[in-house]
């Protein structure tokens, strides 16, 4: 009898250590993707920003407008002309060790992350120097102009910018961290860590929120809850069967045909995480025959009807945006229809036209489908099934969403293991302006999976983010619009809102477009 009693003696003190009472409060949330990998550097993934959010802090962060806000930065003056940046942190900052937030963090992060995100790359080829003046202070000078030096340290998404201490961010952007010490809200558990289970993080207590109200991202990060479960559930059956019986206590992103399911539960509550909403990218590979030439690609511009897509990834009428050519989101202030084809309807005898300027012979295309993702699957088969009618040798291998993210990368041709083009789902935060979009960059080998290769393009997205005045930037912004639709560096193949869920007794969860959990309590 007294092994047993050993046992419960030993998980118990276990708990305590871990932080992990009874009596605390525990949030348990599934997210599009589970943890996989700890380095918001090295990863573009949307689990690694999730993960991000929860340990660290931002120099800046958006606010609900989409405008940088001052966040661990207590002081921010620009020089008149815009070409010298000095930055105080605030007072109180410390990482999850017990060491304070010095400005050599900052520092060090900032040059890590611009090895590798096209925001940071941008900045840093604007930069003359960057310099630490003292514990607390840095300087930013610059060599030549860049009008959103705040909106690029507040980056969000793709290789959002995170301070981490410096002995970390020493390590090579090639290189990936396994330490997640930070100085955000939460404090990640490595020990609880299970890939492909579930990831734990407990609240900071030594943490010191901003005295704002949250807005956004921006603002006080005040969290009330103690522990924090990221559970993997990659079945979205199974994941809204456990949000009915009170298993989990969140879900980010359920599949659309659950939705009114989840609306009949009285015990459960739907809301817009995302309110803009989700894009469904197609992204092609340039280096590859046949969409290295300009007229294959533009054939796909007369296969692909936008409501066709969204139809049967399962979005209601209600959340759909039935047609958008916008490359910048619609119903943004900076959406455009400069330039736009197709997209609408087939019109199978242009695109078979284009084919043939093209030289199509009717070549293998190999469409990767991640087909562990509802929404992934059916606008991969729907569009598949378009391009075949309009005359190519579609190949749509069926993988996971972790393989796709592995073969993209290759560059071999599609005999010997390469690929044409693949889907993924984008929020407003990835595609917001010709800075951030990280897919429309087309600077050919620098550049993402895929390797588009335009200078005029890239020019043009330059133009704009050096243009200070706000009505020239927008008349420039048209013509990178323009030139994207005939470089197509990826398509829009629909926008679309889908709605979050939660159980009626989470309060505080808020549309911040990405899932963070400061401020919101469980009854």
């Amino acid at each position: 009898m007294r092994r047993p009693w050993l046992g419960l003696a030993a998980a118990a003190a276990l708990a305590l250590t871990s932080g992990v009472a009874m009596a605390q409060s525990t949030l348990r949330v599934v997210l599009i993707n589970d943890l996989a990998s700890l380095d918001p550097v090295n990863s573009t993934a949307a689990f690694v920003r999730n993960h991000g959010f929860m340990v660290y802090d931002q120099l800046f962060a958006l606010d609900s407008q989409g405008v940088a806000r001052p966040q661990m930065v207590q002081d921010h003056v620009a020089s008149s002309d815009g070409m010298e940046h000095r930055f105080t942190l605030r007072d109180g900052l410390a990482f999850h060790d017990g060491s304070p937030v010095r400005a050599a963090d900052a520092v060090a992060s900032i040059r890590r992350w611009s090895q590798r995100d096209i925001v940071g790359r941008a900045l840093a080829a604007a930069t003359a120097a960057m310099e630490v003046v003292d514990e607390k202070t840095f300087v930013i000078r610059l060599s030549r102009p860049f009008a959103l030096v705040t909106e690029a340290l507040a980056r969000p998404t793709a290789s959002a910018l995170f301070v981490m201490p410096e002995r970390i961010a020493a390590t090579p952007a090639t290189t990936a961290i396994t330490d997640a010490t930070g100085s955000g809200p939460f404090i990640f558990q490595p020990r609880e860590w299970q890939v492909g289970n579930r990831a734990v993080y407990l609240r900071n207590p030594a943490y010191r929120p901003r005295s704002e109200p949250a807005d956004g991202l921006a603002g006080g990060k005040v969290v009330q809850i103690d522990r924090l479960e990221w559970v993997a559930m990659p079945d979205p059956a199974t994941a809204a069967a456990a949000l009915q019986a009170g298993e989990i206590d969140f879900i980010e992103q359920p599949s659309p045909d659950l939705i009114p399911v989840l609306e009949r539960n009285r015990n459960i509550r739907t809301f817009a995480l995302n309110p803009v909403g989700f894009m469904v990218w197609l992204r092609l590979n340039h280096t590859q025959p046949p969409f290295d030439k300009p007229e294959a690609r533009q054939a796909l511009l007369h296969l692909i009807n936008q409501q066709d897509v969204l139809n049967a990834v399962g979005v209601r009428p209600s959340e759909q945006v039935p047609y958008c050519p916008a490359y910048f989101f619609c119903n943004t202030p900076l959406q455009s229809e400069a330039g736009a084809e197709g997209l609408r309807a087939e019109n199978l005898d242009r695109a078979r036209a284009l084919l043939r300027q093209a030289g199509y012979t009717n070549q293998r295309v190999v469409f990767m489908n991640a087909a562990d993702s509802p929404i992934n699957n059916a606008a991969t088969l729907t569009m598949a099934a378009a391009f075949q009618r309009g005359g190519l040798n579609m190949d749509v291998p069926s993988m996971d969403w972790a393989t796709v993210t592995q073969r993209r990368n290759r560059r071999e041709p599609v005999d010997q293991g390469g690929w044409n083009m693949f889907v993924t789902v984008a929020n407003v935060l990835d595609g917001q302006n010709p800075l951030t979009n990280l897919y429309l960059a087309s600077p050919c080998e620098g550049g993402l999976t895929g390797w588009p290769c335009d200078a005029e393009l890239e020019a043009l997205r330059r133009s704009w983010w050096e243009e200070n005045d706000a009505a020239k930037r927008q008349e420039i912004l048209h013509r990178v619009h323009a030139r994207a639709f005939h470089v197509l560096p990826y398509i829009n193949a629909g926008q679309f809102r889908t709605l979050a869920a939660h159980r009626s007794n989470i309060e505080g969860l808020r549309p911040t477009t990405v899932p963070v959990f400061w401020g919101v309590t469980k009854r």
